[in-house]
């Protein structure tokens, strides 16, 4: 049976004459259907819509008993409409009652209707309901119906997206509007709450319905043409583009702009009576409904590139470049798909409270930066971007790694009390920030700051560090368009040294490659980057780039004293390669009249399990040594930290950690050489208990770690610590986690952890 004449170009004019009425929602929905009905020419037409409940509710039907409007509901996967819900891909049956996933409700009196059509309301890839036709014939519809019936389908996601229909139903809510609680990965603590700001705003396509089609046409052609060749020149450029696309992304998403089915469908759907911003908007709706559905990480990742060749394609149609930081409203959360720490340093600090993101882990570049700002985030939020809206209400609780989206009235006043109490209590410990960090049986403990740009050494007196015990430089090199030159950083190093003061400052040399590529770099391909060529490696077989660095330091540094550290040392042999670099420097700036640091110390950050078979040896050359407990517990474990199916398998207070750090501690004070904790762990008040009972004795960690970590020093006792842990190391055989017993130590005693 063909379609009525006219076909979906004069369905959609009726359709936004429809939706022009002066009539209420449920009127005009039941106008629409009619309207589908006739125009398809179905004997129903019926409109599903997805409830905050997760239920589907038959909210209009031609042709279907009309008192089972609103009565008539079914779960997500459960019979044809459930199933296409479920799926998020059109269904076509000649019989409908013979599939199994039919079922039967007297009700609605469709057991006299045979052939079948559904297609899934998309919105941004998220389904927000079901749109059927029947025939009491047994028939097949055509390719060119379910296009025409997809394409209907859009202009009604549009509506139930608006919110227009929440009130035809008590109690119900659009799902693109409900309440939302999704998890992530704890990126930085803290709870903001406020309202989204994209980072990457998608372009919201208001005019749906085309004028002149054959217009449509010709600007979806031109716009494509102009789209290839401005990638096609990113390419051919050999360089990197500003937001930080490397030439395999770029490769990629020309690829897909090639694509001829990409392509096709985008025609087809103009053609139907869409704009050329809709048609665009449309297929890629439907591939993202379909690619979240994969498992597959290499289709889902691929979902990405077809985002932002969909974007790139929405832009150039509608005139606007990538938007940028400005007009930011107060109070805003960043959603954003990924984003580098430059892209983030631009937001106004004073009006940003949170950090959403689809990627990212807590040592990934962008959380450093967030812990270092004090701005709560959280990273691995599945579709986070096509979930919000720019201004929904958003609550970000960084210590727990969860989100709420659009939170109702009791949700939203329990986080703001969260908020409040976790004010005070860090207004509690500001008051302890001049009380010296000294256990009840008197033993010190230095708490110095993990730092990486200039803003993070402002927390130095708000905190009451004694220090900053590590200092990132790969930062500087990461938020640049291109390398620092020698002269850039010289001058970033004196910026560190005058703001210090007279405080101990240990500066890193850079520590680039695995997950820390620079922009401005040709990435490596490797099969195990963490691995592979990174940190001294690179300086050793790039002795020019370490060399400038040296330099800068040193030059930086004159007539006060400098700490440098090196990352990633396997032997004893290139720590003592890395220090004859240091010493060629030094006697060059001499020669040439340079003053030289008052005094130089060199050490190594252990991070590498080698180093504990060496631990006397490199313990007796270096100046110091300070514990990177991230990596270290990496490779100790064998566990990709970034790979959340394994990062949490194991953990640091397991016996085998705690042996490998009392280990270091105990070959250092026997080699008389200062050894600090500068990992993640060392911020972490019932991590930092443990390390101080197996006898360390300075711990550097973010700013927000300091007046938790401080309050547990001043309620602990070192030498009890101790001894309980060696109690419980010497009976443990099986390798478990010692945390339960820590924690109970803790309650027992009193300490805050």
């Amino acid at each position: 049976m063909p379609a009525a004449p006219g076909g979906p170009r004069l369905l959609l004019r009726r359709l936004r004459e429809a939706m022009a009425e002066p009539v209420g929602p449920q009127a005009r929905l039941d106008r629409i259907v009619v309207l589908i009905a006739s125009n398809m020419v179905a004997e129903v037409c019926s409109v599903y819509v997805l409830r905050d409940d997760g239920m589907l509710e038959l909210f209009a039907t031609e042709g279907l008993n009309r008192e089972a409007v609103h009565l008539t509901t079914m779960r997500a996967g459960e019979g044809l409409v459930g199933l296409i819900a479920a799926t998020a891909e059109p269904l076509s049956l000649s019989d409908a009652q013979s599939h199994p996933a039919f079922s039967y409700r007297p009700e609605t009196g469709e057991e006299i209707y045979h052939a079948f059509l559904g297609v899934p309301l998309l919105r941004a890839g998220n389904t927000l309901g079901v749109l059927v036709v029947q025939n009491r014939t047994y028939r097949v519809y055509s390719e060119e119906e379910i296009e025409a019936l997809q394409t209907t389908a859009m202009v009604l996601a549009e509506m139930i997206a608006s919110g227009e229909l929440q009130a035809l139903s008590p109690g119900t809510v659009s799902a693109s509007r409900r309440a939302l609680s999704q998890f992530g990965v704890a990126l930085a603590d803290g709870v903001g709450l406020g309202h989204v700001v994209l980072h990457e705003p998608r372009i919201v396509v208001r005019n749906l319905i085309a004028e002149n089609v054959e217009r449509e046409a010709s600007r979806l052609d031109t716009a494509i043409a102009e789209v290839r060749a401005a990638i096609d020149d990113l390419v051919e450029r050999g360089d990197v583009a500003g937001a930080g696309e490397h030439r395999e992304v770029l490769e990629t998403v020309r690829m897909f702009a090639h694509d001829q089915g990409w392509l096709r469908r985008m025609r087809e759907a103009v053609l139907s009576g869409l704009t050329a911003e809709a048609a665009v908007e449309r297929v890629q709706s439907d591939n993202r409904a379909r690619m979240l559905r994969q498992s597959d990480p290499y289709l889902r990742e691929r979902l990405h590139d077809l985002d932002d060749l969909a974007n790139r394609l929405l832009r150039q149609l509608v005139g606007r470049e990538g938007i940028g930081p400005s007009a930011m409203p107060e109070n805003a959360i960043l959603v954003a798909r990924s984003m580098g720490p430059a892209a983030l340093l631009d937001y106004d600090r004073a009006r940003l409270r949170g950090v959403v993101l689809e990627e990212g882990g807590p040592t990934s570049h962008i959380a450093i930066v967030a812990r270092a700002l004090g701005i709560p985030a959280v990273g691995e939020v599945a579709n986070a971007t096509a979930l919000v809206e720019t201004g929904d209400a958003i609550i970000v609780d960084g210590g727990a790694g969860e989100i709420q989206i659009r939170p109702g009235p009791e949700i939203e006043a329990a986080y703001a009390e969260k908020a409040r109490l976790r004010a005070r209590r860090q207004e509690q410990y500001r008051s302890l920030r001049d009380v010296p960090a000294v256990t009840r049986d008197g033993v010190a403990v230095g708490l110095q700051l993990n730092a990486g740009l200039i803003v993070d050494l402002s927390h130095l007196q708000e905190t009451g560090a004694e220090g900053v015990g590590l200092f990132r430089t790969e930062l500087q090199f990461m938020v640049a368009e291109r390398m620092p030159t020698a002269a850039e950083q010289q001058l970033l190093y004196e910026a560190v040294f005058d703001a210090v003061g007279d405080l101990p400052v240990t500066i890193r040399t850079l520590d680039i490659g695995g997950d820390k590529v620079l922009p401005y770099m040709k990435a490596l391909e490797e099969e195990n980057p963490a691995l592979g060529w990174r940190a001294i490696r690179i300086g050793l077989d790039r002795p020019g780039l370490l060399r400038m660095q040296l330099r800068a330091l040193l030059k930086a540094a004159r007539g006060r004293p400098l700490k440098i550290m090196f990352p990633m040392v396997a032997t004893v042999e290139e720590f003592v390669r890395a220090r004859a670099i240091v010493e060629r420097e030094k006697a060059h700036l001499s020669r040439h009249g340079h003053p030289l640091p008052a005094d130089c110390r060199l050490g190594v950050m252990v991070e590498v399990p080698s180093l504990l078979f060496q631990m006397d040896e490199i313990a007796a050359e270096a100046d110091f040594l300070s514990v990177g407990s991230n990596d270290l517990m990496q490779f100790l474990f064998a566990v990709d930290r970034e790979n959340r199916q394994v990062a949490n398998r194991f953990d640091p207070l397991s016996a085998a950690a705690l042996r490998a750090f009392r280990l270091i501690a105990e070959r250092a004070e026997a080699a008389g050489t200062p050894a600090t904790v500068c990992g993640e762990i060392g911020g972490r008040p019932l991590e930092a208990m443990a390390l101080i009972g197996l006898g360390f004795r300075a711990l550097s960690m973010s700013p927000a770690s300091i007046g938790p970590v401080k309050a547990m020093v001043l309620g602990i006792d070192a030498g009890a610590v101790a001894a309980f842990l060696d109690r419980e190391l010497a009976r443990t055989r099986d390798g478990a986690s010692l945390r339960p017993a820590l924690a109970a130590f803790a309650e027992e005693h009193g300490v805050p952890v």
